[in-house]
């Protein structure tokens, strides 16, 4: 059981420490590979299956050889996150969105900006639409378009402005501080006001998809739509929640 932390040493010591890791390694694929899934969706099909799964691997190693039960919380719950963060920083890395989908986010970004600025409101997709000059249906095209860069957490702002993973803004994961829990708590009861602003369908499908991990389809079917529709209604709710992220942090 993981439940304390382990350096491994020498001898007998260090071979059941290995032996654990692999075991923990076998056991836990099946999260690796729904993280996979759950973030492949959305990204460009250059972008190979096995990469991420590699990534997120290391991301379980490390999450096996960091955890701390007496944090409070699963090794589950700890490892997911840093799974999670792993792929990121690999699709970071990589650098898998183009210039055309960051200039093309950042116009939407400045339209929902300007609109919410001079309306004191949450931004619908039909108000960006006419923000822009274009069509619901071009609208609908453009956030496909730009769709890779919504797949997001929304734990944290970055000094930037941007939304971010919280182990970017963290040196040691095991060693939050009280400052750094009330700015997160603090940061979720404003994105959490802000959601609730939003229409009902865009709040339901945030929560079926970010909360209750739910897979695209699924949430398709519960609203007889496309998933193509979903991930049009979820990128245009994450670039309205980073734009108002971005306005509280000052950027």
């Amino acid at each position: 059981m993981l439940t304390e932390r382990v350096s491994p040493g020498s001898g007998a010591v260090k071979k059941a420490y290995e032996a654990g890791e692999e075991e923990t390694l076998r056991n836990y694929l099946p999260l690796v590979n729904s993280i996979v899934n759950h973030l492949r969706v959305a990204l460009p099909s250059h972008v190979e299956a096995d990469d991420l799964v590699s990534a997120g691997l290391v991301g379980l190693v490390q999450s096996y050889r960091r955890y701390d039960a007496a944090q409070g919380c699963t090794f589950g719950t700890f490892a997911a996150g840093r799974i999670r963060g792993a792929i990121l920083d690999e699709l970071r890395r990589s650098d898998w969105l183009g210039r055309s989908c960051r200039s093309k986010a950042r116009l939407i970004s400045d339209a929902i900006a300007n609109f919410e600025q001079a309306n004191g409101r949450p931004a619908t997709e039909e108000d960006i639409a006419e923000e822009l000059g274009l069509s619901a249906e071009g609208y609908a095209t453009l956030l496909d378009e730009v769709k890779p860069i919504c797949y997001v957490n929304l734990d944290s702002v970055s000094n930037a402005g941007e939304v971010d993973l919280m182990h970017d803004l963290i040196a040691d994961e095991l060693a939050v501080t009280a400052d750094l829990a009330t700015q997160k708590r603090e940061l979720m009861v404003l994105v959490t006001e802000r959601i609730q602003k939003m229409p009902e369908t865009t709040r339901k499908v945030l929560s079926m998809y970010y909360f209750e991990e739910m897979r695209l389809a699924e949430i398709a079917k519960v609203f007889k739509v496309s998933e193509s529709r979903i991930c049009q209604i979820n990128a245009h709710a994450i670039l309205c929640l980073r734009r108002f992220l971005q306005t509280m942090a000052g950027a």
